[in-house]
């Protein structure tokens, strides 16, 4: 239990650097004109419960959506928001590594 654990934090840090790296890019970009933003979508490992992956496409930009957003059509509160999610992700999935490693940890010692 503690090694697939193991796995699926580091999977979950995975695809939130990714994710903050894909809202990093949106946000240096937002003023370049045609820039089309990009969205990050977390999907279930398979099999299922082994962690997590990340799919990025780009944003399917309608005219209303790019009502009070940048030149691209990137909107930075959104942006913002995401970055806190994609931080708070990474932080969980450290924990859950932490976590992880002293478990294992108490296992081995006590089969040595």
């Amino acid at each position: 239990m503690a090694i697939s654990a193991l796995g699926a934090g580091l999977t979950g840090l995975q695809a939130n650097m990714q994710a903050l790296g894909v809202e990093a890019h949106n946000t240096a970009n937002m003023n370049t004109q045609n820039f089309v933003p990009q969205t990050a979508t977390f999907n279930e490992a398979r099999p299922a419960g082994t962690g997590v992956t990340l799919s990025i496409a780009a944003r399917d930009l309608s005219a209303a959506e790019n009502v009070g957003t940048a030149p691209s059509g990137t909107d930075p509160a959104s942006s913002i928001t995401n970055s806190l999610v994609y931080k708070a992700g990474f932080e969980l999935s450290a924990k859950m590594i932490e976590a992880a490693d002293e478990r294992l940890g108490t296992l081995i010692d006590i089969r040595a």
